[in-house]
């Protein structure tokens, strides 16, 4: 089986050299250039053919949005963002998602060495995803809304449905998609993204600029409201839980399920113990397994459960995983997914 070839461009030739040693332990992945800057990157792609390209932000000659900008206008493929743990750099790194990225790795704040190595798994399982990962040229760079569609029916501002979404590699655009096509009236929608703790924030923020719902980062103990979405913060598993007629947020910093703190399987667990058939489940693009027992759960306490398909996911992991053990009711493309949710939630029983 041939190897992933992976091109490395960073200024820092430090990150250069730890991320190759990194990268080329793993026996399916290599290295097979290295650039300081995007000028130089530009023409070792031509002469290598990567497979997929790790980028850093802060380069000399031209930053790394300007470049991940043209490259994925004249040749889209598979780039993997390598960011600071900043407010700067997370705001960058989520442009960096919406130009077309597929995913990206957090540098350690401190010892660089010891940081990346404890990232070696992370590294590889992006790196996979990354070369696996469907790269849709006609997203790239949009920054359009869309128009919310009307829910109609019987749930109007209604405390007793709920919407549960999970979502990993691919998601933040798939989200904003599903968000920004959801109407204030629809009920309470909780979402688990696999995303590090210092991002969760922005991304709830740049969400509820996208949507006519409010969207927050989640917190502790909190009525969920019609209207309103809550993104499971990134160092806490996300919960719901019911007090008389009402549902409220809950928290937990229990060990990771799946490998992952916030886990989908949590929420959606939690949907099947408290919500049961007044939920409904949505399981969108992402690497790996989590959610799809959780959503088979959600369907076996009689909630309404979608996948997202295969031709709109970025990586059809998760999805895939639901959708092998019967879990999903229904497979929709990602424009559809809103108007399916709607139309569920308009029907009676």
């Amino acid at each position: 089986m041939s190897k992933i070839k992976v091109l490395i461009i960073d200024d820092s030739a430090l990150i250069r050299s730890v991320m190759k040693e990194i990268i080329n332990s793993h026996p399916d992945l290599e290295v097979v250039g290295q650039a300081p800057d995007p000028i130089t990157a530009r023409d070792l792609i031509k002469q290598l053919n990567p497979d997929v390209l790790t980028l850093d932000v802060e380069m000399p000659r031209m930053n790394g949005l300007e470049f991940l900008e043209k490259l994925m206008r004249l040749r889209p493929m598979p780039v993997v963002m390598v960011s600071s743990q900043t407010e700067k750099g997370n705001e960058v790194t989520l442009k960096a998602l919406e130009l077309g990225a597929v995913d990206f790795i957090t540098k350690p704040r401190l010892s660089v060495m010891d940081g990346m190595n404890e990232l070696t798994h992370e590294i590889g399982e992006k790196i996979r995803a990354a070369a696996r990962a469907r790269i849709h040229r006609h997203a790239i760079g949009s920054t359009s809304i869309n128009a919310p569609q009307p829910l109609v029916g019987h749930v109007l501002h209604s405390t007793e449905k709920l919407v549960f979404v999970g979502s990993s590699t691919g998601g933040t655009e798939a989200l904003k998609e599903f968000l920004s096509r959801m109407p204030a009236t629809s009920p309470g929608v909780l979402i688990t993204q696999h995303m590090p703790e210092s991002f969760t924030h922005s991304f709830a923020q740049r969400l509820d600029g996208l949507s006519a719902m409010a969207v927050k980062e989640a917190e502790n103990n909190e009525r969920v409201l019609p209207g309103h979405a809550y993104l499971a913060p990134g160092h806490s598993h996300l919960r719901i839980k019911k007090n008389g007629a009402y549902y409220y947020t809950e928290l937990s910093k229990a060990d990771p399920v799946n490998r992952h703190r916030p886990s989908v399987d949590v929420l959606f667990n939690s949907a099947a113990e408290v919500a049961g058939p007044n939920a409904l489940g949505v399981i969108m693009t992402g690497m790996g397994k989590d959610g799809a027992q959780g959503l088979l759960a959600m369907r076996q306490a009689k909630a309404y459960t979608i996948a997202q398909d295969e031709a709109s996911c970025v990586v059809f992991g998760m999805p895939k995983a639901a959708i092998d053990i019967g879990a999903a009711m229904e497979v929709a493309a990602l424009q559809d997914i809103a108007a399916r949710v709607l139309e569920r939630l308009g029907r009676r029983g």
